[in-house]
């Protein structure tokens, strides 16, 4: 059996998705959007805090549920401030986490929408991971500090470029 925390919390998160796929919601993002930017910010998050002297576990998991809100809404508006309980509560119920752990988490995710504004090591970390990962998919620069904040990120990465 796996007991890495962070194989467990994407494959309870993947239950949620299903759970909260089945209600009959107006999505503003795809539910295949949702399941890929989880599995690939987790990884994005455990690359950059190596370098950042955060722990690589929490990070990943971290991004891996920073979208927690538009899952359970189905809506990209507010999302962030919308998901902090119900990530809080999914969280403990994963039973996987102290409750320093599940402050850290809920707060980088109540925080990564607002990426012009800086905060803890955890919660710039996750709106990096959040914004090179949109960026790899296409997704456009045109939220309020979005372009800024990926040319920050990439040049954390000297052979990569625009």
């Amino acid at each position: 059996m796996i007991t890495n925390r962070l194989f467990i919390i994407q494959a309870k998160l993947l239950e949620k998705i299903a759970e909260y796929g089945n209600k009959e919601i107006e999505r503003d993002y795809p539910l295949a959007w949702e399941i890929i930017h989880m599995a690939s910010c987790g990884k994005i998050g455990q690359l950059l805090a190596s370098g950042r002297q955060i722990d690589p576990e929490l990070a990943a998991i971290a991004c891996s549920v920073h979208d927690y809100g538009r899952i359970v809404t189905g809506k990209q508006a507010n999302h962030a401030q919308n998901g902090y309980q119900p990530l809080q509560a999914f969280l403990r119920e994963c039973d996987q986490f102290t409750d320093e752990e599940i402050e850290v988490v809920v707060q980088a995710a109540q925080n990564h929408s607002n990426k012009d504004e800086i905060g803890t090591k955890m919660d710039e970390l996750v709106k990096d991971a959040d914004v090179l990962d949109c960026y790899q998919y296409g997704e456009k620069m045109d939220r309020p500090g979005r372009h800024e904040r990926l040319l920050k990120v990439l040049s954390e990465f000297p052979s990569a470029s625009l």
